[in-house]
């Protein structure tokens, strides 16, 4: 893993501002892992300028291949580059906190959740609307790639997308092999 960012001094304002918008970030990532990757791109790249696209990606793509909740382990290693320990701490609390207090609340008060139409109807709603970030992302990833112009990381894309939508292939095993072909055929410097 790579070294923490200390080219700054952390202060509480820093570790203040990494606890609120991971918190923000948390609560926000309704409908699976996925949707975290607009939300930490909006935050950490675009408005923070904390990291770069490729480190985002690259931070994604390590926390959707380690066991565990996506969130959880991109937070870890987003406070890690950081600001290292604390700043993995300060990260993964205010990632464990929206879940945990959502869970709580809804397990207190389950039969009216379960019954309320207004409820269901909200979730259906957030439940489009996450499906539609995960679109955008993976329009964009393709994007980028398609202008890099590179035959490999498209025929990855192509071939993955179709064995996993046509022949509902095991997604851990294509992940496992993209991850073999990258590391056999795209060490190359034009393909980072």
């Amino acid at each position: 893993m790579e070294q923490p960012i200390m080219n700054k001094p952390r202060d509480l304002h820093f570790f203040w501002t990494l606890f609120k918008s991971t918190f923000l970030i948390s609560m926000f990532t309704v409908g699976g892992g996925f949707v975290i990757i607009p939300l930490l791109k909006a935050k950490y790249v675009d408005e923070y300028q904390w990291i770069n696209d490729k480190d985002a990606l690259d931070m994604v793509a390590i926390a959707q291949s380690m066991p565990g909740v996506i969130a959880a382990n991109s937070a870890i290693i987003l406070g890690y580059r950081m600001a290292g320990v604390l700043g993995t701490m300060v990260a993964l609390v205010a990632t464990i906190l929206p879940p945990l207090i959502t869970l709580s609340v809804i397990a207190y008060c389950y039969d009216y959740f379960v019954q309320n139409e207004i409820i269901r109807l909200i979730l259906r709603g957030m439940q489009c609307g996450a499906t539609a970030l995960i679109l955008s992302v993976g329009i964009d990833l393709l994007a980028k790639q398609v202008k890099k112009k590179l035959a490999l990381p498209l025929l990855i894309i192509i071939v993955t997308f179709a064995a996993n939508l046509c022949f509902d292939f095991n997604i851990m095993l294509l992940v496992l092999i993209d991850g073999v072909v990258g590391f056999l055929f795209m060490r190359a410097a034009k393909y980072n």
